[in-house]
C-alpha cells in the first residue's frame, strides 16, 4: 500500500526515484474504495490445482477481491470434475456483459498445435478481444500471452527443439516499471513449455516493451505501452513440486523428459525440489493488482470508450 504524505515533503523525490510508492495527501482525499472484480480465465486441464495457486497469490494482499472463475464452454475438461467446473465456474456468455478491473488467462498445454486448430481458439478470440474493451488490465500466462502476443501483434511463436523446462534466472529490464518495485536485479521464474517468442521480433514491435528477459530461456515478462496487457511468459505462480510432478507424468508417459534445470538439489530428482522464486511471485502479482488494477482503474469501471 502506498505512504501517504505531504506533496512537498523533501522526502517524496528522494523516494520516488527508489521507485517507493508515495501517495500525496490531495490524491489519497480522491480516492474511493471497494472491492476489485477479478476474473481468472482457466485454460489448464489441472484446474482445481491451478486455481488454488494463483488464488494464494491474488490472495496475499490487503486488497479486497471478488475473484470470477472462467472456464472455456467448447472444450471438455478430462482432469476436473464437472460438479466443480458447474458449482464454481462461469462461462464467457455469463459475463459477457460485465466489466473487471483485472482479468488473468492462464497457460494451456498445446503449444505443439497451431493456434487455430485449439478446439476453444474462436472462444478465446472473443475473451480476448472482450478484454480489450471490458477490463481495465489482463495478465495473460504463458501459452496464453503467446497467444495474446500472436492476436493483438502478429508475433508468431516458435516451436523449440527440446522443452524449456526447469527456473532460471531473469534480468529486470525496467527497473522504473512498477511491477518491478522491491525486485532484486535478478530474479528467477520457472518455465515448462515447448515454443517462445522470439526476442528480437519483439523488439520491432510498436506498442510492446520488454520488462524482463533470462539469457537461457529468453523472454519472460512483457507489456503493452497503456499497461492493459502483461504477459508473463513463465510460471511464476507454480508451486514447488508443479514441475516434479510434470517430470514424473512425462516419465511415466515413456517421453524420457530431461531433468528441469536448476530445479533439484545436485540434480537428484529424489531429492527435494528448490524454491526460489516464491517471493517475487508474490510481489509480483501484488504489484499487478496494487499499481496495474487497484491505483488506475475508475471507482465505477464499466468499459473503455
Amino acid at each position: 500500500m502506498p505512504i501517504k504524505i505531504p506533496a512537498d515533503l523533501p522526502a517524496r523525490s528522494a523516494l520516488e526515484v527508489e521507485n517507493i510508492f508515495v501517495m500525496t495527501e490531495d490524491r489519497a482525499i480522491t480516492q474511493d474504495i471497494r472491492p476489485l472484480e477479478i476474473a481468472l480465465v482457466n485454460l489448464m486441464p489441472t484446474k482445481i490445482a491451478t486455481e488454488t495457486q494463483l488464488l494464494r497469490l491474488l490472495g496475499n494482499t490487503p486488497l479486497q477481491i471478488n475473484i470470477t472463475l472462467l472456464r472455456t464452454a467448447n472444450h471438455v475438461s478430462k482432469h476436473t470434475p464437472q460438479k466443480h467446473l458447474e458449482r464454481f465456474y462461469k462461462t464467457f456468455a455469463e459475463i459477457r456483459h460485465c466489466s473487471f478491473d483485472g482479468m488473468v488467462v492462464t497457460g494451456a498445454p498445446v503449444e505443439h498445435l497451431p493456434f487455430e486448430t485449439v478446439d476453444y481458439w474462436s472462444e478465446l478470440l472473443e475473451i480476448m478481444n472482450y478484454a480489450s474493451q471490458h477490463v481495465y488490465s489482463t495478465l495473460y500466462l504463458c501459452w496464453a500471452a503467446q497467444a495474446a502476443l500472436y492476436h493483438f501483434y502478429k508475433l508468431p511463436k516458435r516451436d523449440l527443439p527440446a522443452k524449456i523446462s526447469g527456473v532460471f534466472e531473469h534480468s529486470v529490464l525496467c527497473p522504473e516499471c512498477r511491477l518491478f518495485r522491491g525486485f532484486d536485479d535478478e530474479f528467477t521464474i520457472p518455465h515448462s513449455r515447448h515454443a517462445e517468442i522470439r526476442a528480437e521480433a519483439a523488439r520491432r514491435t510498436p506498442g510492446l516493451h520488454i520488462l524482463a528477459q533470462s539469457d537461457k530461456a529468453g523472454l519472460a515478462v512483457l507489456e503493452s505501452e497503456d499497461h492493459t496487457r502483461v504477459f508473463m511468459i513463465g510460471h511464476l505462480e507454480y508451486d514447488r513440486g508443479t514441475l516434479d510432478a510434470e517430470y514424473r507424468r512425462d516419465l511415466e508417459k515413456g517421453i524420457n523428459p530431461a531433468i528441469p534445470k536448476n530445479y533439484y538439489p545436485d540434480d537428484n530428482p529424489a531429492a527435494m525440489p528448490q524454491m526460489t522464486w516464491r517471493a517475487h511471485a508474490h510481489l509480483f502479482y501484488s504489484n499487478w493488482l496494487n499499481y496495474y488494477v487497484y491505483q488506475e482503474a475508475p471507482f465505477s469501471f464499466t468499459g473503455r470508450t
